[in-house]
């Protein structure tokens, strides 16, 4: 779990210190980390959870991955609301987030004056209803 979540820390946000609570999952290479996924801020009374994912291979986001992530979020932990936050210049994770059925904002600032960030949200229910799931 700590070293999950140092790789994606840092990853995500150039430190690897940046979450510290979470539960984790990773996928392996052989030997060898090649992705995570961080659930934290957990809100139980809300049932609202935020999730972080960093990778070095293009290839780990598979369906089998992916599926394993959202049972993880919505299923493991009973979140009925996923978080995402993804800076605006991150084209790619903006792509996979909106192909999955997140719905999204764009925030101005929200990573510093020169940086927006969009905030996805993807509920339970549209997750289960989902091409994906």
């Amino acid at each position: 779990n700590a070293q999950t979540g140092a790789f994606v820390s840092q990853l995500c946000f150039g430190r690897p210190d940046q979450i510290e609570r979470f539960c984790s999952m990773a996928v392996f290479r052989g030997d060898q980390m090649v992705a995570g996924t961080l659930f934290y801020d957990w809100d139980p009374s809300a049932r609202v959870l935020q999730l972080s994912s960093a990778s070095t291979d293009r290839r780990w986001l598979t369906r089998r991955v992916v599926r394993a992530m959202f049972h993880m979020a919505f299923d493991m932990i009973g979140a009925q609301l996923a978080v995402l936050r993804v800076s605006e210049r991150n084209a790619g994770m903006v792509a996979i987030a909106q192909r999955f059925g997140f719905q999204g904002v764009l925030i101005p600032r929200l990573r510093g004056r020169d940086e927006a960030e969009w905030l996805f949200t993807l509920t339970d229910d549209d997750w289960r209803t989902s091409r994906w799931s």
